[in-house]
């Protein structure tokens, strides 16, 4: 406990509420130098659990000790295989990529406790308890993953169903000889993306999509009686 001395030892101050907002801080910095950790092998083994176990459940992925570049690269290589297109979707793997980073983290966390004390049977309550946070992670990372499949399934089904609406108001235009932008019905394709697939659709069910021969115009019929007149 800080002493009275300690205390007191603080810029004076007119003000009550300073003077003992200054007395207060004076008091923690004493109680602070008095805290030396814990002293024993026991002890020290559950300070660097409660320490790797934050790491863990914190809400920043990264710890301090890691490499940031590390990380960032590790980010990357999920949003290259996700590929999200929403803000949902960019939010879904990024919970992912962190998820699996605490997952990877936890053979080196049990190395570590293994290092402090190579006698496994002090230390099957610490490494239960990484058990238990590798196995909860797990379940977030398979329950998360499932979620960002359901979206982008059910958004690349819409995407198709729009393309092929694109497609066939195409082909309609074309076979009239009428001209006609995506953009005129508020669509997002590019006009290539809806030929292509337009012509898709004609190799898969050319007697759905196949063009309708426009008729020629009739020639103009020759006047026989008028010829014969003259003749």
């Amino acid at each position: 406990m800080a002493t009275a001395a300690q205390a007191q030892a603080t810029p004076a101050t007119t003000d009550p509420v300073d003077r003992w907002l200054a007395r207060r801080a004076a008091v923690n910095r004493a109680n602070a130098k008095l805290s030396t950790g814990p002293r024993t092998d026991p002890g020290k083994q559950r300070s660097s659990l409660n320490a790797l176990r934050h790491g863990l459940t914190a809400q920043t992925a990264i710890l301090p000790t890691e490499d940031p570049e590390a990380y960032q690269r590790h980010i990357q290589q999920f949003l290259h295989e996700y590929a999200p297109a929403t803000a949902t979707e960019t939010q879904l793997v990024h919970e992912i990529a962190n998820t699996a980073w605490r997952l990877n983290r936890i053979p080196f966390l049990e190395a570590e406790l293994l290092c402090q004390d190579p006698s496994p049977q002090t230390l099957i309550p610490q490494l239960a308890t990484l058990g238990q946070h590798g196995s909860r992670l797990s379940r977030q990372f398979q329950k998360v993953i499932d979620q960002l499949r359901d979206i982008q399934e059910e958004r690349h089904r819409l995407e198709r169903r729009q393309l092929t609406e694109a497609a066939e108001l195409f082909l309609r235009h074309q076979n009239k000889g009428l001209p006609w932008e995506p953009g005129d019905d508020g669509f997002v394709f590019s006009k290539e993306q809806i030929a292509r697939h337009a012509q898709k659709l004609m190799r898969h069910n050319p007697a759905f999509y196949a063009p309708i021969p426009r008729p020629l115009p009739s020639a103009p019929l020759e006047d026989d009686t008028e010829e014969g007149t003259k003749e």
